[in-house]
């Protein structure tokens, strides 16, 4: 694979990286904790719904460079047969995240989204500890896939 291309894909693919797994960082250990120390659950429910779709905006852009990025390099270089170990690892750990971000996307985030609209708070504040849990989930799993991409090859 040429050079540039490599180099291009891999920047692509850690930035992607970078602003999904950074994000969630943001959003688990200072975003959520500074809402709920300042503001009162109609509020910080609301708050965290309209931060949560623009985040998720920024996410699924994300998702897809990420998808699109690994797998143009993994094909590139040989596809998976030709693949080291810690690849697979992190294609498969990849995978499992992006099915835990569709499920919070596509089904946690609508019913948060209702239960704000709908003013039906404890129903909004549950929605948002599901999505909080998930998040946490794949935050784990987000580093791991850190993990591997720098040890990997040297294990």
């Amino acid at each position: 694979m040429p050079m540039l291309l490599h180099a291009t894909l891999l920047c692509l693919h850690l930035l992607a990286a970078t602003l999904w797994v950074g994000g969630m960082a943001v959003m688990h250990f200072a975003v959520r904790p500074a809402a709920v120390q300042t503001l009162e659950p109609p509020l910080r429910l609301a708050f965290m719904a309209a931060a949560l779709g623009r985040f998720f905006a920024w996410v699924s852009v994300a998702v897809l460079l990420l998808l699109a990025s690994g797998l143009a390099m993994m094909l590139l270089g040989g596809g998976f047969a030709a693949a080291h170990w810690s690849v697979h690892a992190m294609f498969g750990i990849g995978l499992a995240m992006m099915a835990v971000y569709g499920h919070i996307r596509y089904a946690a985030y609508p019913r948060l989204q209702r239960a704000v609209s709908a003013r039906e708070w404890p129903k909004a504040a549950a929605q948002l500890n599901a999505i909080r849990q998930r998040v946490a989930l794949n935050l784990a799993l987000g580093t791991g896939v850190f993990v591997v991409a720098v040890l990997g090859r040297v294990l």
